[in-house]
Order: C-alpha cells, then structure tokens, then sequence
C-alpha cells in the first residue's frame, strides 16, 4: 500500500533546503552578479539532487529504515562510518554556530544595538533551547507555527520589494568571483539526511521517492531565485551598505536590505522577522537532530525530555564560538558546505554506489544514469569544491575571492 504523496514528500525535501543559508545568498552569490550567481544555482541544484538520487539507489539495496551512516557502513566499511560520525559533528556544529551567531546580529539589531550581538546569541539559545530540551512534540509544535510566519514574512518582503528593483543593478556581472559562494549553495540544497525518511514516507516506491526529490529541490531552487532577483535587484554590489561590504562584515541580505527600503517599514520588519523565523526554524531543527546524534552515540536517550547533559554538549559549544566570533555566520556555513557537507553528500553517494554497483554487485529497482562517468564527475567536483575551501581556510584561495 503507498504511503504519502509525492507533493508532500516534495515539501519535505524544498522546507529541509530552505533555511537559515537563504538569508546569506544574496550576498555571497550577488557579488559575481545576478545571471553569474543563476549560473551557480543550476549547477549546485544539479550537482546535489544526482547525488541524493545516487543515495536513493544506495538507500534501495536495503530492506530496513537505515541512516546514511549504516549505508557507509554496509558499502564502504566501518572507517567510513567513523569518518561519518565526525563530519556529521562537525556539520551539525558548524550550522548551529553560524545560526547562533546570525540570531545575535539580528536581536542586536532589534533592539536599535543597545545590547551586544554575543548578548543577543546567549538569550537566543537560553530562550529557545528550551524548546529543544521539552522534545521533538515541542519543537514541532512550535516549528508549525514558525514556518507560517516565516512564509509570511518572506511573501510580503518579496511582493513590497518589487518596486524598489532597479534593473541596471541586475546587469552587474564579475565572472571572476562565480565559484567561490559554492560551499554555500551546497548546503542550501542539502536534503541528503532526508532521504531515508522519505523513503518511509513513500512506502519505498522508488519511483515516487525520485519525483519527490526532483520536485523539492527544484522548489527550492525556485524560492532561491526569486530572493536573490529581489535583493540583487535592490542592493547594489558597492558602497558601505553594497553586497562586498555585508559580506566582509558578516551580515546577511536581510539585514542590508533595510538600508535601501528606510522609508518602507513594513519592509524593513518583514525581513528582520524573515530573518530570524528562518534563523530559528533551521537553529531548532538541527539542534534536535544533533541532541539526537549525540545521545545515540552515547545511548542516553531520555523517555520525555531530552538530557540536560547531552544539549549542554550539544548547544554550549557553538554558543561559546558564536559569542567570541560574532561576525562568523558566512565563515561557517562555507566550512558545513565546502567541508562536511561535500564530503558527506558528495565523495561518499559516489563511492558508495561504485563499490556497490560495480564491486558487490548490489542491485535495486532504480540505478542513476550516467554510469562510471557520473561517480567520477561527482567526486572530482566535490573534491574540487573541498580544496577551493580547505584553501582559503588557509588563506591561499584556488579561485579569486573578494
């Protein structure tokens, strides 16, 4: 019997992208220009949805519900599944800094910068760990109602935005600087931990799984494009409030958008609520999943609440790096995509398909087309990408940066 729909299944996929990393494309991505940046898009929504459906054919050689851990596990041994558990860490940690750090720079904006960013990071997760700590029944009760204002939010910001769009800013183009947001875009189109879920979700109809993950992300890239026509469209790439300048300080579109809108308030509260709906929708969903991780990995799950132990392990340490490091948000998310994100949902789909398909011999009802050639164009582009990033961490860049 088939279980769900694909337009749910697709809502699963496009809400797991859309997040906290919208808040930062424009700008990242807005530097290059508008059709450099529509570039980038395609091809890290291309990139990402074949590698999510290499996972699906990985996911199918499996009767039982298993996670992309187990998968490393059965295909590529149990040192893959240990490097798994540490990028998965490191991921999960390095989004959560970058939304704690986002959500101080927001609340210090709230209130007119009387208090501090790192005060506004330690409120933020005193206030809304809280609702990590009650549970998942909390944290989903509470996200419904996020993810409505959020939408809200993001519809009145786009629909009063298109006015203020000058099209001779949407003409700026800078080649030069086209590949360096990608670690960025990688993990915008992230779903990959997903797949399993949906799977379930779809009573294992592979073919419905596909559709789903094709919908979703394109959903998504259409969500994306439409932010970025409208922000690109109003901010422009230089000057103190420019695109360059948010980025060098760390602040996200919504943030600089209000520069260019003074007058229109509904705006310019509009993006700040954008901002921090989108900013606490994605900091609750991985905090928990990290809770989660973490408690697995010690087997101290609680029955009602989560354990005080495991989310002071979970939320600490990011709070302590965002409240030192206040202006960190684009750095972190770069290192989750460029470094984790890449090597989890991009080295290893391919690997794990090659030594399956072509080594054991592995069989299911859907294999990805392009054969041998795909898996290695997948790995030479996420290594690539890896080394752009690993790169400039050490300050010597592959491809020019601003």
């Amino acid at each position: 019997m088939k279980q769900g729909s694909v337009i749910g299944g697709s809502l699963l996929i496009g809400g797991s992208c859309i997040g906290a990393g919208m808040l930062g494309l424009p700008v990242i991505t807005g530097i290059a220009g508008f059709v450099p940046s529509l570039v980038m898009f395609f091809f890290a929504w291309a990139f990402m949805t074949t590698t999510g459906l290499l996972l699906v054919e990985v996911n199918q050689w499996f009767d039982s519900d298993i996670n992309l851990g187990t998968m490393v596990d059965k295909t590529l041994g149990p040192v893959f599944k240990g490097l798994t558990q540490i990028l998965y860490l490191f991921l999960f940690y390095a989004l959560l800094v970058a939304y704690i750090a986002g959500s101080g720079q927001h609340l210090s904006d709230l209130f007119k910068k009387m208090i501090p960013a790192y005060i506004g990071s330690f409120f933020f997760v005193l206030l809304f760990g809280n609702f990590v700590y009650m549970g998942t029944r909390s944290v989903d009760l509470f996200n419904r109602l996020l993810m409505v204002l959020k939408i809200g939010a993001f519809l009145i910001v786009v629909f009063l935005g298109l006015s203020y769009i000058q099209a001779h800013l949407l003409v700026h183009m800078e080649w030069t600087y086209a590949f360096f947001p990608i670690p960025i875009l990688i993990i915008s189109f992230g779903f990959h931990n997903m797949i399993p879920t949906l799977n379930h979700y779809l009573g294992g109809d592979t073919k419905r799984v596909r559709w789903a993950i094709i919908g979703g992300s394109s959903f998504a890239l259409c969500i994306y494009i439409i932010w970025e026509f409208v922000c690109l469209g109003i901010i422009p790439s230089e000057g103190t409030d420019g695109l360059l300048a948010a980025y060098n300080r760390g602040a996200d579109a919504t943030q600089v958008i209000k520069s260019f809108v003074q007058n229109a308030k509904a705006i310019s509260y509009s993006s700040l609520g954008l901002a921090l709906f989108a900013i606490l929708t994605s900091f609750l969903a991985q905090s928990l999943s990290l809770v989660h991780f973490i408690s697995d990995m010690l087997e101290n799950r609680g029955e009602n609440r989560e354990s005080m132990g495991v989310l002071c392990i979970t939320l600490i340490p990011p709070l302590v790096m965002a409240m030192i490091y206040p202006g960190i948000f684009f750095e972190a998310l770069c290192f989750a995509g460029g470094i984790c994100a890449v090597i989890l949902f991009g080295v290893f789909p391919a690997l794990m398909v090659w030594k399956g398909r072509y080594r054991q011999g592995m069989e299911s009802p859907y294999q990805t087309y392009g054969g041998k050639g795909l898996l290695i164009a997948v790995i030479v582009i996420s290594l690539v990408i890896f080394i752009q990033q690993l790169s400039d961490l050490i300050h010597f860049p592959l491809f020019p940066v601003p």
